[in-house]
């Protein structure tokens, strides 16, 4: 975002923040209306008008510094943190206020066209203390579920599992288990002891084959660095193989050099090989069986929207068609532009990236994240003509240092064959 450009959102988000500040203090202020001490009234509305300046001013600070440094580190992480939880449960209180306001607006219009009050009342009903009480109780759901998301949800690990049927799945490789990790974006961690027992619950799935598809880093490889001893006791019967994903280049930070880049790079792709991971770079790899085989692809990062270099036909050079296959690739745009339509079928497509937006509700009736408005798939299992998707929510986190409804994902996959 160039200069001018940046100065732009700054000065909206500023007076956005100010707006949304202002409609939930009419909450508070029908509240505290019939409270009997002015001075309490008085007080609580001066604190809430210094803590919201505060919190404007950080927030603009924040994102003026992640503007010039091209990095979501330290205090501006905070900011952002502080940003989303206040403006979600800012927004929950005027989901209440602005349903009462048309309601208000209508019977305000009726009284006008009526003439049915006296012309010193006022037209537009009071609001009333009972629509304030339940805007502000219900806006401490979502408050307190974003601070739980900060403080323990980002590392609140669950195992997620699928079952996959295919017809053609040669039959050595029936009930066949992959333990899939993806987005650990280590550079956001701070507690390796909880990054730790993630870790664990991988290995205690004893899976057959272990993948990770993209995003080791957030910009600088030496962030994975502490972490490298605790992967690398992943192990599996066939193999560990991983992937690159648009953060794993360098491309969201300042290097002094280009070669400064190329060094970082090359000790990002180092550093798999240190976790003991194959690093598939537009190429596949033979997986045998009890004299059977599958294919392994692993293609470099293609997305709509960001850095596309994987080249699956590339990966796919050498591959016999009748051939059951599984690509890695790290962004679930891929399945839906390339890989669900290609001659060659691609029966398995393990995704990752969308994070499902870390944010989000998933019930056994229903599920939703702000990730379904840029994704067609975000999280789970999508199928089209007998080729499947499996979009990993991510181990790590980014930008947002939580997790809210939707968890750090460990995904187990249990190839099964299909009977005829």
């Amino acid at each position: 975002m160039g200069n001018s450009g940046s100065i732009v959102f700054l000065v909206v988000l500023s007076l956005v923040s100010l707006i949304l500040s202002w409609y939930v203090f009419q909450a508070l202020r029908t509240v505290m209306s019939q409270w009997d001490n002015p001075t309490a009234r008085t007080s609580i509305s001066i604190a809430y008008w210094l803590l919201s300046t505060v919190y404007i001013i950080l927030t603009v600070l924040s994102f003026k510094t992640i503007f010039q440094t091209g990095e979501i580190v330290g205090y501006p992480q905070m900011g952002i943190n502080l940003f989303l939880t206040v403006t979600v449960t800012q927004v929950t209180v005027i989901v209440f206020l602005l349903g009462e306001d048309i309601v208000r607006s209508v019977q305000g219009a009726v009284n006008y066209l009526s003439s049915s009050i006296s012309p010193d009342e006022s037209y537009i009903p009071q609001r009333r203390k009972f629509i304030s009480q339940l805007a502000l109780i219900a806006a401490s759901i979502p408050f307190a579920g974003f601070v739980y998301g900060v403080f323990k949800g980002k590392y609140n690990f669950k195992v997620f599992r699928e079952t996959i049927y295919f017809e053609d799945l040669p039959e050595a490789f029936d009930g066949f288990t992959i333990t899939q990790l993806s987005d650990i974006h280590a550079g956001s961690f701070k507690d390796i002891t909880a990054v730790k027992k993630g870790i664990d619950l991988a290995k205690e799935q004893q899976s057959d084959l272990v993948v990770f598809t993209g995003d080791l880093i957030n910009v600088a490889a030496h962030e994975i660095t502490p972490f490298i001893d605790a992967f690398k006791e992943i192990k599996a019967p066939y193999g560990q193989y991983s992937i690159l994903g648009n953060h794993d280049y360098g491309d969201y930070t300042q290097w002094q050099t280009p070669e400064d880049k190329v060094n970082n790079f090359n000790e990002l792709k180092s550093s798999h090989q240190k976790m003991g991971f194959r690093l598939m770079l537009d190429e596949h790899l033979t997986i045998q069986k009890d004299g059977e085989r599958l294919q392994l692809l692993g293609v470099e990062n293609w997305g709509i929207g960001f850095k596309s270099k994987g080249d699956l036909e590339k990966a796919l050079k050498g591959v016999d068609e009748r051939d059951f296959k599984i690509l890695l690739s790290h962004d679930p745009t891929h399945w839906d532009a390339v890989a669900k339509t290609h001659p060659s079928k691609i029966h398995l497509t393990l995704s990752g990236h969308t994070h499902g937006m870390q944010m989000g509700i998933e019930t056994p009736l229903g599920r939703w994240s702000p990730a379904k408005y840029r994704y067609p798939h975000w999280a789970g299992l999508a199928e089209e003509a007998g080729r499947y998707l499996y979009v990993n929510r991510g181990f790590g986190f980014h930008a947002f240092a939580g997790r809210v409804g939707i968890w750090p994902e460990i995904t187990v996959i249990t190839l099964k064959k299909k009977l005829a």
